[in-house]
């Protein structure tokens, strides 16, 4: 196969054929791709379902992303949703827009990387579709299962549990800065390659239901954004330590790329989204998985402090994270 071969080279039915040996499969799936419809198994009775978008020169720039970077990224990201609601993920289908001059080799790569992002959680890509179009668009729904667990909910947050969180907080809003600063790009490959491939701890979403965790969700907008969704859904404030303390390693390991690009790393921490790590709280005896830290207590909201996200008791600075359509944050996220 020539690096060259383009899609328009190859009738739909080829392309599947090139592309269906590189999905990884999962013991859930009962009838996979090749038929009109995937038969997945629900053992609970009830599946959990999620879906994600990633649009070229909105979410990824081909300049930066290979087609196993897109891939990578479009699973982890449905992967970390279906994590957030304390469930494990099962099975994933996938629908492709792309260019007819696209190369077949970005398309087998993209499955590879969708397949390399799933395997250690025993999902399966089990089907699709695919379309022709001026722009690559890669579209995931994502299935979970809840082992006969209640699903945790942005909304189950009470005065006095504790606010954690599991993952890293602002490697891949700096690893885009990095990337839009081409000057600096090779001087911090693990911070680009966080936000190319981010890596969040989808394994801890099970673990945090069964440790009793009254909310959750995945940092995909920002902590400031994301926690203050929790606080509005539950009717509470989630009041966060002193970053310097509660986020130290984070701000540690953002100190050098912060001063080559003249960034507070407070802000790539606090606002920073698509690191997908997990934001939970929990009953304030509850014993934490060892992957989440404390970095906050939640507290009753009063007529003089409204649902919201404090720092230290304070109304936090400036842009709380990404707004797809207010265009706030970060300009690719």
């Amino acid at each position: 196969m020539s690096d060259s071969e383009r899609v328009c080279d190859l009738a739909e039915e080829q392309l599947l054929a090139r592309i269906f040996p590189l999905l990884p499969a999962t013991a859930a799936t009962l009838v996979g791709p090749g038929d009109d419809a995937a038969v997945i198994s629900a053992p609970d009775g009830r599946f959990v379902v999620s879906t994600d978008v990633l649009v070229q020169d909105r979410h990824f720039i081909r300049d930066w992303s290979t087609g196993y970077d897109v891939g990578w990224r479009a699973a982890v990201q449905n992967l970390a949703d279906i994590a957030a609601m304390g469930a494990r993920p099962t099975s994933l289908v996938v629908s492709l827009v792309l260019p007819r001059t696209e190369e077949v080799q970005w398309v087998l790569d993209l499955a590879r990387g969708l397949a390399e992002a799933c395997a250690p959680y025993g999902a399966g890509v089990v089907g699709g579709d695919l379309s022709s179009g001026d722009a690559i668009v890669v579209a995931v729904t994502v299935h979970g299962d809840l082992d006969g667990g209640d699903p945790v909910l942005r909304s189950g947050a009470r005065p006095g549990d504790v606010v954690a969180h599991a993952g890293v907080l602002g490697r891949s809003a700096a690893g885009l800065d990095l990337l839009t600063d081409a000057e600096e790009t090779d001087a911090y490959p693990d911070l680009v390659a966080a936000y190319l491939r981010p890596d969040p701890p989808i394994g801890s979403g099970t673990r945090a239901r069964l440790a009793g965790a009254t909310a959750m969700l995945d940092v995909s907008d920002g902590l400031l954004r994301d926690g203050g969704r929790i606080a509005r859904a539950s009717g509470v404030v989630l009041d966060l330590d002193p970053p310097s303390l509660a986020l130290q390693t984070d701000l540690a390991a953002l100190a050098q790329a912060g001063r080559v690009l003249d960034v507070d790393p407070s802000r790539w921490v606090l606002t920073g989204g698509e690191d997908h790590g997990l934001l939970a709280t929990f009953p304030p005896d509850a014993e934490l998985p060892s992957e989440f830290r404390v970095i906050g207590r939640v507290v009753a909201a009063t007529a003089d402090r409204s649902p919201s996200v404090t720092v230290q008791g304070a109304a936090p600075e400036g842009d709380e994270g990404w707004d797809h359509f207010a265009g706030h944050g970060h300009p690719r996220d």
